[in-house]
């Protein structure tokens, strides 16, 4: 019997669920735990994230592929449905879903991971790796990281909304190579995808349409502004506004102009610093 960890991620839906894939992993790295991931380019990088292994698979219904019968698996991804579901929890046993749609259901073989449901067979919560609960200087005024995906190239048809401001820019893990000379004039620095950790954890305001940058910078001692891109899912939305996190919902001017200028005022609820309880219920399921 194995442990395997599947993963959505690619080119158009970034690496914010890889993101808590290796925060779960880390904190569980005394299970032999096999990371599959539906994009072969984040599968070879993961060893330099701290991953043991890691497969890339080219879809979901691959995995039979690659794992036996009886096996067991963390599977966190929106591409599930009655038939996949059943399916799955068929051929394992254990079955751990990480779903963070507030409209989710529980599926009656499975265990679930959600911010939002609560009951039997449920852990109620989000991730964050621990090593963003560190609170260090923060060197960078304001930032933004557009996500880790742009490839309608968004970003350089909005970058004049962010322009006046001259902040600087985090570049994406699968923007387009040379996709930063577009975009030089409109930030005062650029940093590579390379330097995710260190934009993060030393910005103030940092403004994101990555989830989890937002929760991480959050965790810091950061004050994060969400993005909500009209391309991505708005599942996070009831979740940030409980933490008081501000929304800039699509590329609306004004909208940014008045959090910007209300931002020191801002009201933030810290983000929990203990993954304990997520990590015991993922921990007892897979040992059982």
């Amino acid at each position: 019997m194995r442990y395997f960890y599947y993963v959505h991620t690619g080119h158009r839906i970034g690496l914010d669920r890889f993101h808590r894939a290796v925060a779960i992993l880390n904190e569980l790295n005394d299970l032999d735990i096999t990371l599959l991931c539906s994009d072969f380019r984040i599968a070879s990088e993961a060893r330099n994230y701290g991953i043991k292994r890691a497969v890339g698979v080219d879809v979901v219904r691959n995995i039979p592929q690659i794992a036996q019968h009886g096996d067991k698996i963390i599977f966190d991804s929106d591409e599930i449905n009655p038939t996949l579901m059943e399916d799955m929890t068929l051929f394992f046993p254990t079955f751990i879903r990480i779903s963070d749609n507030p409209d989710a259901v529980k599926y009656e073989k499975e265990f679930l991971i959600s911010p939002y449901l609560h009951g039997d067979k449920i852990a109620t919560g989000t991730v964050v790796d621990t090593k963003y609960n560190e609170v260090l200087p923060k060197t960078i005024p304001m930032a933004l990281f557009f996500g880790d995906d742009d490839y309608e190239k968004d970003l350089e048809l909005n970058q004049a909304l962010f322009a006046p401001y001259k902040m600087e820019l985090l570049m994406g893990f699968y923007h387009f190579l040379g996709y930063e000379s577009s975009l030089k004039e409109s930030f005062s620095s650029i940093h590579e995808s390379e330097e995710y950790d260190t934009v993060i954890r030393h910005t103030e305001v940092l403004i994101s349409a990555s989830p989890m940058a937002v929760l991480q910078n959050l965790s810091g001692g950061g004050r994060p502004i969400y993005l909500q891109r009209p391309d991505y899912a708005r599942d996070f939305l009831p979740l940030f506004e409980k933490m008081g996190i501000p929304v800039i919902d699509g590329y609306d001017k004004e909208q940014l102009i008045e959090i910007i200028n209300n931002q020191s005022s801002n009201s933030y609820q810290i983000h929990q610093r203990s993954n304990k309880e997520i990590i015991e219920f993922i921990r007892n399921k897979l040992v059982l």
